[in-house]
């Protein structure tokens, strides 16, 4: 039987989650000094596994059924990807369609991220056979998917397909480069069209959409808002009031924080799938987020 973080025990998963989103490559740059305009920067350079969808379902799969719904392009590169969601038990459905997109990562000494996104066919993603569907019991987005048609339409009918179906869903804010792009107004009003049962963000996506401590806007988005602050205690705000706090537990040796965001998601839904509260699944998300911040990309440390 799965346990929380915690240790307590939760019941089986009930059902598979799914995950709508990118799977493309990562170029993950390590800087060992602050970058030198116009010359050489020391640097370590990985490649890895990419996309926020695809990095949920990856952490996601060790804990509960998993199925990853996206679009890759007809290369070599995007063979490899699937491969490799393939070998981490995900159950992958993908459409394929012209090249595989690619993501160049620039991380500073402090693991702080710059990102340059070339989604290329991730972005394309549309008229998903409502079959790949089948059998789920969540359904995760990720809002990248909202950057632009047709995948923004095809996001918004998906999730109505799943709650027509007795499915949760949750969205995660994803960037506030892609809400400000948007325009907030307009991000808002997708994330409603949506209608997600969960809302992750950050604490600078949070504040730009206004969600910071409740309210409501916060009300009016999702019944629950999981607020993430870093190494400061997780808030979650359920009917637009603010209910609890968790503590973080410290980590120490943090060199990236990539995919820190999608690990904690995986950790969080698996947990809610298993039967635990918002509290305990925030406990099994910051667990799930230790494991990728000593190591490049979104893979977890060996």
């Amino acid at each position: 039987m799965p346990s929380p973080a915690d240790g307590r025990p939760v019941a089986e998963p009930v059902g598979v989650l799914a995950v709508v989103g990118d799977l493309v490559e990562d170029i993950v740059v390590w800087t060992s000094e602050p970058v030198r305009a116009a010359t050489d920067t020391a640097a370590e350079v990985f490649r890895a596994r990419g996309g926020s969808g695809a990095n949920v379902a990856a952490h996601a799969a060790s804990r509960v059924p998993t199925r990853f719904v996206g679009r890759i392009g007809t290369d070599a590169a995007g063979d490899a990807l699937v491969a490799d969601l393939a070998e981490r038990g995900v159950d992958v459905r993908v459409q394929r369609d012209g090249r595989t997109g690619t993501v160049v990562l620039l991380v500073d000494a402090d693991g702080e991220r710059s990102m340059f996104p070339d989604r290329a066919a991730a972005a394309r993603l549309d008229r998903v056979d409502d079959a790949w569907l089948d059998g789920v019991a969540w359904l995760h987005v990720p809002a990248y998917g909202f950057e632009r048609e047709p995948m923004r339409s095809e996001v918004v009918r998906l999730a109505g397909v799943a709650h027509a179906a007795g499915a949760q869903v949750s969205m995660d804010a994803s960037s506030t480069g892609l809400l400000t792009g948007l325009g907030i107004d307009r991000a808002l009003g997708l994330l409603r069209s949506a209608a997600p049962d969960v809302l992750f963000a950050n604490e600078d996506e949070a504040a730009l959409l206004g969600l910071t401590g409740g309210g409501e806007v916060a009300a009016s988005v999702a019944p629950i808002v999981v607020i993430k602050h870093g190494s400061l205690p997780t808030d979650v705000v359920e009917a637009g009031e603010l209910i609890s706090r968790i503590d973080v537990p410290p980590v120490t040796g943090i060199r990236d924080l990539t995919g820190a965001g999608d690990a904690f998601a995986a950790g969080f839904l698996a947990a809610t799938l298993g039967g635990a509260d918002a509290a305990a699944a925030c406990v099994a998300g910051h667990a799930s987020a230790a494991s990728v911040l000593t190591s490049p990309g979104a893979h977890a440390a060996r």
